[in-house]
């Protein structure tokens, strides 16, 4: 038991290695969200295929819902809470509204350290190559 120093001192240096980004999390500051730029179409429109919340949090998963339902079920609309229809296209819906890529998507997606797939197979903004 002469070892007891070693083993309580080891305890506590991997509490403080396991436990360190909370901590580092608890007293840093926080980056505030970038503001969004909406285009003249999309503030004309007021809404958004879902409500506001919903799409800042879900909008991934509600585009691949959105392709498994078009590329699986061969259907093309989209029915919305309140009973208007939509096409399901990220470049003929969300595009023709939100055609600011750089103000709008790509903003956001640096400021969360996320790279969408969606840019493989879409152009991310299709009235530059019209």
């Amino acid at each position: 038991m002469n070892d007891k120093g070693k083993i309580i001192a080891g305890i506590i240096i991997f509490f403080a290695m396991v436990t360190s980004p909370f901590w580092y999390n608890m007293f840093m500051e926080k980056t505030p969200p970038p503001k969004v730029v909406l285009t003249a179409k999309a503030q004309a429109a007021e809404k958004c295929v879902r409500d506001t919340k919903y799409m800042k949090a879900n909008h991934m998963q509600l585009l691949d819902e959105w392709r498994d339902t078009v590329v699986r079920k061969a259907e093309r609309i989209y029915v919305n809470a309140e009973g208007k229809e939509f096409t399901m296209s990220l470049t003929k819906t969300c595009l023709d509204c939100h055609s600011n890529y750089t103000e709008f998507c790509e903003r956001c997606h640096q400021y969360a350290s996320i790279e969408p797939h969606c840019w493989d197979c879409h152009i991310n903004n299709p009235k530059e190559n019209n």
